[in-house]
């Protein structure tokens, strides 16, 4: 049992069954999955990623990894499927481990090719946690959790972090780690990647908003930035 299954486990407690998985393996890096849920009542399909949260995100300028770091795992919410967007997914997150760069909300991710095939979308805008799928709790130490069989509830797991947050150890004394954020994602044109750059992120969704742009609908129009 590992924190991949935990997180595996907590988007199916928020999405339902998971309707697809792509698989992705990096060099140097933590092997990172996709999976998709839906369809939704609501029409929905979400794509979220496990394995970015493997390790904690660090300050890049920091001469050794902080092991209280951010974790964090990457969300995309669609009205149709597009399915190759799976692997453009995992390279964003993998971002951190490669590049050694935080993804907080507010960034924009620049993929530099389409996010799926024949997308008008080359990046995303990071959006904050919390929202769409809850934070999962710290957990305590990995290496002392059972075996998927034997896995306790989430509500003992959360216990088990608030445990340690109140001073009581957990596993082997180490201090927990951060909870793990679910980020929600929202494609950006190039133009609006550019706009983002020299304006801001608030300025962006400013432009959306006036709009009235649906963000998930995968062929929307971009913002009128002039």
């Amino acid at each position: 049992m590992d924190r991949r299954v935990a997180v595996e486990r907590h988007l199916v407690e928020t999405f339902g069954p998971i309707s697809g998985r792509a698989g992705v393996t990096f060099l140097g890096a933590e092997p990172v999955d996709v999976l998709r849920f839906g369809p939704h009542p609501d029409g929905f399909y979400r794509y979220a990623t496990i394995g970015m949260s493997a390790e904690p995100m660090s300050d890049p300028t920091a001469p050794v990894r902080d092991p209280a770091g951010p974790r964090a795992e990457l969300v995309l919410s669609l009205r149709a499927p597009r399915d190759s967007v799976a692997r453009r997914l995992a390279v964003l997150a993998a971002i951190p481990a490669i590049e050694g760069i935080q993804v907080v909300a507010g960034a924009g991710l620049d993929l530099g090719e389409p996010l799926w095939d024949g997308a008008r979308f080359h990046s995303v805008l990071v959006g904050e946690p919390g929202g769409l799928v809850p934070d999962l709790p710290d957990l305590p130490d990995l290496a002392d959790l059972p075996d998927l069989a034997d896995l306790p509830d989430l509500a003992d797991l959360t216990a088990a972090g608030r445990d340690g947050q109140n001073g009581q150890t957990t596993g082997t004394g180490t201090a927990p780690d951060s909870p793990v954020r679910f980020l929600p994602l929202f494609p950006m044109t190039p133009n609006e990647s550019a706009f983002k750059r020299v304006h801001g992120a608030a300025a962006l969704r400013e432009r959306w908003l006036a709009d009235g742009l649906d963000l998930r609908d995968p062929v929307r129009r971009e913002a009128r930035l002039g």
